[in-house]
């Protein structure tokens, strides 16, 4: 069993199966068996025994969530993230992002870098937020409608679809600290007005502790026809989302759309009208290029003083 790491009310520690087995079970039976009516033969398979596991335990030692990492099967075969578990009194209290902070830890110990993983629907946002996009379709296991979710950590994750356009975007929003920057050409319709891209700025926006959200657009006067709900939402916040239009010609040249935020996340798409594109949620220097890149642009760009009056 590894060293814990203290999380206030509780800690996060990983373990082998045969030291925590009974514990690991007691809390997968719990959320799976008991609460999500999944049958116990489904539950439980022979990978155990061979995967890293991590679990939570409060201040009197008890466990109170559980998750697993199974080893790749061969050198270019993905490790997964699997049997995430949370007893319903400790959610929303930080336990399920330890728990998987600490698998993706070993991960990238072992040089596994390539993390697949198959949500719950239910729970696909917590994954998103951290850095995990959706691939192919949704499907059905144990009876509960799934998606499967990958993540690179070693280098940018491919953006492909809408569905991990906004997966990406809303986990960039998500994890800015104070800043973020957009460089988009028209608001990106389908993308910053999908509802979970918007849940996400609207929580970032109302966070306080200074949060300043720049966006550079190279058309301004189509998502002002459009009525973008982007818009509604700065109307209400003015001193936190600003807007400017390009207006140098050289700018207005410029082919890519952005986002980056100031703690290491961006999503880079070289065509700006398409959402393909790479993101990261932990690569501060390309994070800063890009910052850096945004900064001028903002400085030569004209304000976009008729969004303040929008009757919207």
């Amino acid at each position: 069993m590894n060293a814990a790491r203290p999380y206030g009310p509780f800690r996060v520690e990983t373990a082998a199966f045969a030291d925590a087995c009974s514990e690991l079970l007691a809390v997968r039976e719990a959320v799976f068996v008991v609460e999500q009516n999944v049958p116990v033969e489904e539950e439980r398979d022979a990978h155990d025994p061979r995967c890293l596991h991590a679990i939570a335990r409060d201040r009197a030692g008890k466990p109170i969530g559980t998750g697993r990492l199974v080893p790749p099967t061969a050198a270019d075969a993905p490790a997964h993230v699997g049997r995430m578990a949370v007893l319903r009194d400790w959610r929303g209290a930080g336990v399920g992002d330890a728990l998987l902070h600490a698998l993706l830890r070993q991960a990238r110990e072992r040089g596994w870098n390539d993390i697949v993983l198959n949500a719950q629907v239910s729970a696909q946002s917590f994954y998103a937020r951290h850095g995990f996009v959706p691939v192919g379709e949704r499907f059905i296991e144990a009876g509960i409608e799934h998606q499967a979710m990958r993540r690179r950590i070693d280098r940018p994750q491919a953006i492909e679809g809408t569905d991990a356009a906004v997966a990406a975007t809303a986990a960039i929003v998500r994890h800015a600290r104070r800043r973020l920057h957009v460089y988009s050409r028209e608001l990106d319709p389908g993308l910053l007005d999908a509802p979970r891209v918007l849940d996400a700025m609207r929580e970032l926006c109302t966070r306080g502790d200074g949060i300043q959200v720049q966006v550079l657009l190279q058309d301004a006067a189509a998502p002002q026809r459009a009525l973008a709900p982007l818009l509604a939402l700065a109307q209400r916040l003015p001193s936190v989302i600003a807007f400017r239009e390009i207006a140098d010609p050289v700018d207005r040249a410029y082919p890519s759309a952005y986002l980056a935020n100031d703690d290491g996340g961006y999503y880079f798409r070289a065509l700006g009208h398409r959402l393909d594109g790479e993101a990261e949620t932990g690569a501060p220097g390309l994070a800063r290029q890009l910052a850096e890149h945004f900064r001028p642009v903002w400085e030569r760009s004209r304000p976009c003083t008729e969004y303040r009056t929008l009757g919207l």
